[in-house]
């Protein structure tokens, strides 16, 4: 049985797993453990940072993602960005991330008036995960994400 639900400070090295490894499958980043478990706990501890949510499948945690509030001016209400999506090898291909978007869909876009929708960015090598999305209804074709990141 699958559930999904907010997650707490309890699966925190789960997560910080789940992003080590995602991070070098999808990019080839090998990323800095200690940074990222501060990195996970602001999260955990401050939700206008954001909020994690898992799957959990016959009580293990398989999969992860990150919402990140951005204030729209042109909608006067918050967008939900997708971030560090990740599901173990073994689950996927089960429709785990598909029942965590209708989740998110459900209960924190319909039912909140403060929130206009949903976006999300992809690595443009990440093949099946724009297949994955394009299946849920998104679309990559209206905006382009470009970014500068401080080394």
């Amino acid at each position: 049985m699958l559930t999904i639900r907010m997650a707490t400070e309890e699966v925190h090295a789960t997560i910080v797993d789940f992003q080590l490894k995602m991070a070098y499958e999808t990019e080839g980043l090998t990323l800095d453990k200690a940074t990222v478990e501060r990195g996970v706990m602001q999260v955990l501890r401050n939700p206008q940072k954001g909020r994690y949510l898992v799957a959990e499948q016959d009580g293990r945690v398989v999969a992860s993602l990150m919402l990140t509030p951005e204030w729209s001016d042109w909608r006067n209400r918050t967008v939900l960005w997708f971030q560090s999506v990740y599901v173990l090898p073994e689950a996927r291909k089960q429709g785990i991330f598909k029942k965590m978007y209708e989740y998110v869909k459900q209960h924190l876009v319909l039912d909140d008036e403060a929130v206009s929708g949903l976006r999300l960015y992809v690595d443009a090598t990440n093949l099946n995960a724009i297949e994955v999305y394009k299946k849920l209804g998104m679309d990559g074709d209206h905006y382009r994400v470009f970014e500068w990141m401080k080394s």
